[in-house]
């Protein structure tokens, strides 16, 4: 019994750290689109997601889309999803 508590334990334990691990960098061409996005939509980030940031922010833009000035707009269909399709060329 005290054999399989500690087994117990320990899977715990190792999966715990495996969860705790950061997240993977993005790639190059992630980071420099979402470079670009942070430049071409700061004006409709602070007039349309005031108080956003990061992924909150990315997705308030997402949403409103209909609102983004036409730069904004060319940004973002740029970057790419992850886990998606690369996005149209």
């Amino acid at each position: 019994m005290k054999l399989k508590a500690m087994l117990l334990c320990a899977s715990l334990i190792a999966s715990a750290a495996v969860m705790a691990q950061a997240p993977p960098a993005p790639s190059p061409e992630m980071a420099a689109a979402r470079e670009a996005v942070l430049k071409a939509c700061d004006a409709d980030a602070k007039s349309t997601c005031a108080g956003k940031q990061g992924r909150e922010m990315f997705a308030c833009l997402r949403e409103n889309d209909a609102k983004l000035s036409a730069g904004c707009k060319d940004a973002m269909g740029k970057m790419p999803r992850p886990g998606g399709p690369p996005p149209a060329k």
